[in-house]
């Protein structure tokens, strides 16, 4: 059964195209999806299609090359994916989000120098990493400033897709005696030497997507590769860019694997005779689903606004806490609607459940996201919350 919110969100025929695509993909994603979480095996051949459908370069202006899809398009996509294999859209979501910021900025702001890596996206199809919620505002490794520019030692958690990646958008900590740390923000080459990729990823969810470690051990980035120098530990207007823009890619991510425990439960729960405790599960999961839903659509809109600031990102994150709180209750909703067949693996009610715990756990999570709209809310500086 669909979910009568899920085509609202799509509202361009680049949009549709981008879904179709997706459930087309789709169809093979989830006959791989069981064992690929059974054996913490990264989805490679997902990412294959992916690139051979057009979908890496989806987000990238059509001027500069790429499909021309905006944010919502693009959500719709990944909220599509989701429902067949939550690992290879949460994985992809960490490129998409990389590209359609650099996007925006070329859009709204004139930022011609993203205008390279755009175009690499494009035309060679290159695959952004990224390493931004591990390192957040505080940042982490460290930068030594050496002639011409900065050798770099750190240790990148969490980094999606780490297998498949040609270029990881990441930073590190510069510290000077008698000033504040300053992080600086760089690409790094994922051939070059002095990097590498940990088999580090064993996990309770999201099992397929390789978030392993990279290790960056010595690397030399020139003065001219920095794009950014910002203050450690305080938020920057490029951050209210980047938490605008990405968590709707991310949480659509979410969204998609508790509409598909909605409606594996379903399927499951009309084979059994019904009772009255089941029409009240359904009819809690479904009201819980669309508050979800619902939520997600108000950072869509936020996005659309075309303002990243300090409000924008309030907004946001009010909307990334309800996502993950009532995907998350969804799941568990739908797990009791199924019953007892539902702790059984065979169905992907267990996977779905598994998988929907790390919308928990991307920035602000729930301590932090609330601090910062109570300060928000008070008149309150919020420059250092996160």
């Amino acid at each position: 059964m669909t979910n009568p919110m899920q085509k609202e969100s799509v509202t361009t025929t680049r949009g549709a195209d981008l879904v179709d695509t997706a459930r087309r993909l789709g169809a093979d994603f989830a006959e791989r999806a069981a064992e690929v979480d059974e054996n913490d095996r990264f989805v490679a051949d997902n990412y294959q299609a992916l690139k051979a459908a057009g979908l890496v370069e989806a987000g990238v202006p059509a001027e500069l090359g790429g499909g021309g899809a905006e944010v919502r398009d693009l959500a719709a996509m990944l909220r599509e994916l989701a429902r067949h294999c939550g690992s290879t859209a949460l994985a992809f979501s960490m490129h998409t989000h990389q590209v359609a910021i650099p996007a925006w900025r070329w859009r709204h702001q004139n930022a011609v120098a993203v205008e390279p890596l755009l175009k690499r996206v494009a035309s060679e199809r290159i695959v952004l990493l990224s390493s931004g919620g591990s390192d957040w505002i505080a940042g982490s490794g460290k930068a030594e400033k050496v002639d011409g520019g900065y050798r770099i030692s750190a240790r990148k958690v969490f980094t999606s897709g780490a297998a498949a990646g040609n270029v990881l958008m990441t930073g590190a900590v510069v510290h000077k005696e008698g000033e504040p740390d300053a992080v600086i923000h760089f690409p790094v080459p994922m051939a070059a030497p002095g990097v590498t990729v940990l088999d580090t990823w064993r996990s309770l969810g999201m099992r397929g997507t390789g978030s392993n470690d990279v290790l960056i051990e010595g690397l030399f980035v020139p003065d001219a590769s920095v794009a950014v120098k910002r203050k450690s530990g305080e938020w920057h207007p490029l951050f209210q860019i980047i938490a605008t823009i990405a968590f709707p890619l991310i949480y659509a991510v979410y969204l998609g694997v508790a509409e598909s425990a909605r409606d594996i439960a379903l399927g499951m729960a009309k084979g059994k005779r019904q009772a009255q405790h089941a029409m009240r599960l359904a009819g809690e999961m479904d009201t819980t689903l669309r508050a979800a839903q619902l939520a997600h659509r108000w950072m869509i809109e936020t996005v659309e606004r075309n303002a990243p600031s300090a409000e924008s990102v309030n907004e946001v994150m009010i909307g990334r806490s309800l996502v993950a709180k009532n995907a998350i209750r969804t799941v568990e909703l739908a797990m009791e609607l199924a019953g007892g067949a539902s702790f059984y693996r065979g169905n992907g009610l267990e996977r779905c459940f598994r998988d929907v715990q790390g919308a928990r756990f991307h920035p602000l999570q729930a301590g932090p996201q609330a601090e910062y709209t109570g300060a928000m809310a008070l008149g309150l500086p919020v420059a250092t919350i996160f």
